[in-house]
């Protein structure tokens, strides 16, 4: 296949369905749509909401998908936000692609596909993703590492790191709380990983009130669609 052009980018949240077209570098060729993810969300609305948001984004070569969840090659095999019961095995970016004219689709972890977007590809690199759950991505030296789940390991007493720094908890505590519950888990994923650099995304990580750690970088949310182009270097697959 030769490089696309044109990547059509869609990040699915559990709050927001993100959609753009962009370049191989990344860069956005139209606007950036965005529409709330409906609750609850069985899979045959999600493709019909999804095909709604990105009806006016016309010509493209390619579909990179970033989901909440692990997937395994076109498939989804959890979904914490949307009902993993509904949604195992479901063949997400094989349905999509044969409803958008047959395009070639890559379908990763959406913390895997924010990564692509903002790492700089030196040493190990952890990115973590504050939305309506934790999401997290692994890279050594700009490759993708496989998918660890650290959302659903135990943070504080028998909550999960997504229980327990997720965006109900935010709601619920205020940011102070909330940001003070984030600065005292980054430590151990430091010492669990040893990583060089930490990025922090998604859309809660802008509202974060305490001294991070050094190297720690916070970056934008449109990163999840920016990292789609990275889905289409180097044969990042997801695996």
């Amino acid at each position: 296949m030769k490089p696309p052009k044109r990547i059509l980018a869609i990040d699915i949240g559990g709050t927001g369905l993100k959609a753009a077209i962009i370049d191989t570098k990344g860069k956005l060729l139209s606007d950036h749509l965005r529409v709330l993810t409906p609750h609850p969300c069985p899979p045959a609305l999600m493709v019909k909401t999804l095909m709604a948001l990105v009806k006016p984004l016309k010509s493209f070569d390619c579909i990179s998908i970033g989901f909440p969840g692990v997937v395994r090659g076109t498939r989804v095999i959890t979904a914490p936000h949307l009902g993993t019961d509904i949604w195992a095995g479901y063949d997400l970016a094989g349905h999509l692609s044969r409803k958008l004219g047959g395009k070639p689709t890559r379908l990763v972890n959406d913390a895997d596909m924010q990564g692509l977007a903002v790492i700089k590809g030196k040493g190990l690199e952890l990115v973590v993703t504050l939305g309506t759950g934790f999401g997290s991505a692994l890279f050594r030296e700009g490759e993708l590492m496989p998918h660890m789940e650290i959302a659903h390991m135990p943070a504080h007493n028998s909550k999960t790191f997504d229980d327990y720094l997720g965006d109900m908890v935010l709601k619920r505590i205020g940011v102070r709380k909330w940001s003070r519950r984030v600065s005292k888990m980054l430590p151990y994923l430091h010492t669990m990983l040893n990583y060089d650099h930490l990025y922090l995304g998604g859309g809660n990580a802008k509202k974060l009130v305490t001294k991070l750690p050094l190297k720690t970088t916070i970056v934008s949310n449109i990163a999840g669609l920016k990292g789609g182009a990275g889905l289409w270097r180097n044969h990042h697959h997801s695996r």
